[in-house]
C-alpha cells in the first residue's frame, strides 16, 4: 500500500510540474502573438491529418532546424527567404497548416499567406515545441523517428519538455 501510495503522489507532483511548466508556456505565447492567424493544437491537426483530410503543412523554419526534426510530410520553406511566389501552385482554398519552433515566425508566414488571398490558413499552435510535448512523431531528414527537436538556442529550449534538445 506504502509504494503505491508513494507513486500516486510521484505522479500527482509530476503532473503538477508539467501543468506549471504549460501554463507558463502558454503565457509566453500569448505575449508573442498577434493573434491574427487562426491557431490549431497539435491535437486538432493529429486528428485532421489522421481522418486524411489533405492538408498542406509547412514548416518555415530554418534549413538547420527542419534537417534535425520536422512533422512527417511537412514541405521546408525558409522563413528567412519565404515569399508568396513559392506557394503560386497552391490552391488558395487548400487548408494550409504554418508551423515553427513554438509559432512567432510561422503566424508571420501566415499573416503574408493570407494577405496573399489564401482562405484556410492556421498556424501550429506552439510550433513543432507543443507538438512534441504532447507526443507527436516527429522525423529527421531521412523521414526516421527521431526524439530530437532544434530548439534554435538554449534560451528558447527551456519550453521543450520532451524529446533531445539540439542547439
Amino acid at each position: 500500500m506504502e509504494k503505491r501510495t508513494a507513486a500516486c503522489l510521484a505522479l500527482l507532483f509530476a503532473s503538477l510540474f508539467f501543468a506549471e511548466a504549460q501554463t507558463a508556456f502558454d503565457k509566453k505565447l500569448k505575449s508573442l502573438y498577434r493573434n491574427s492567424v487562426t491557431t490549431i493544437t497539435p491535437h486538432e491537426l493529429s486528428s485532421l491529418m489522421d481522418s486524411g483530410t489533405p492538408v498542406v503543412l509547412l514548416d518555415i523554419r530554418a534549413p538547420e532546424e527542419y534537417g534535425i526534426s520536422h512533422i512527417h510530410t511537412a514541405n521546408f520553406l525558409d522563413y528567412g527567404s519565404f515569399n508568396t511566389r513559392m506557394v503560386d501552385k497552391l490552391s488558395k482554398d487548400s487548408p494550409i497548416i504554418v508551423y515553427c519552433s513554438v509559432g512567432y515566425r510561422s503566424e508571420r508566414v501566415g499573416e503574408k499567406l493570407k494577405s496573399a488571398g489564401f482562405k484556410n490558413v492556421r498556424n501550429l499552435y506552439g510550433g513543432i515545441f507543443q507538438w512534441v510535448n504532447e507526443g507527436h512523431l516527429v522525423v529527421n531528414k531521412k523521414n526516421h523517428p527521431t526524439d530530437s527537436v532544434h530548439t534554435y538556442n538554449k534560451n528558447w529550449s527551456q519550453w521543450l519538455t520532451k524529446g533531445i534538445k539540439v542547439y
